[in-house]
């Protein structure tokens, strides 16, 4: 299997000043360790909530570190300082709005607020951006989906998605644990 190097970027002021622990980056790394098969190398970036920082460091994670994927957490709300999505658009090649539409509709079925979230999903070159939430369990949940009491998907997580769309971009081939998330293929692909 092919190893997949990913961008981690905690964009949060209170944690880049030490006012408290980042958890966004230990808690996409858990998650990814639990639903990758494929061996994952991560380059990490703790920043405040800076528009022109954000979009330098993901140029940079595209563009010099050659990342397949980069999964930010933190800045997507509707605050004054919530400018991750603006960095993300700002840098973007092409937008693929399904990914923030579907993070909302996972969102949504835990918290009526939800509909404040601005997440995007973006290329850049033959990266795959995404904005994830910045609390631990609502990154866990955005990225597996929503499942009943029997193990039954009712909301499909993000990244059902993520390992077709790096094939289609030019990245490795991304295999996960199903019972963590399904990826979707078509049969002929």
């Amino acid at each position: 299997m092919e190893t997949v190097k990913i961008g981690l970027v905690s964009v949060s002021d209170r944690a880049f000043n030490g006012i408290y622990e980042d958890l966004g980056i230990p808690a996409l790394k858990d998650w990814l360790t639990s639903a990758l098969k494929n061996p994952f190398l991560c380059v990490e970036r703790l920043i405040p909530d800076e528009q022109a920082l954000i979009e330098k460091v993901l140029i940079d994670l595209v563009d010099n570190q050659k990342c397949d994927l980069i999964l930010t957490t933190g800045g997507t709300g509707p605050f004054p300082r919530d400018v991750t999505p603006d960095a993300t658009l700002n840098i973007a090649d092409r937008v693929i709005p399904g990914f923030g539409e579907q993070m909302r509709q996972v969102s949504l079925y835990f918290v009526p607020t939800a509909i404040l979230s601005r997440q995007e999903g973006v290329i850049r070159k033959n990266s795959l951006i995404l904005n994830l939430p910045g609390r631990p369990k609502a990154i866990a949940e955005t990225l597996s989906g929503v499942k009943d009491a029997d193990g039954k998907t009712i909301v499909h997580g993000i990244f059902s998605a993520v390992p077709l769309c790096i094939d289609a971009i030019g990245g490795p081939y991304i295999e996960t644990h199903h019972n963590i998330s399904e990826t979707f293929r078509p049969k002929n692909f």
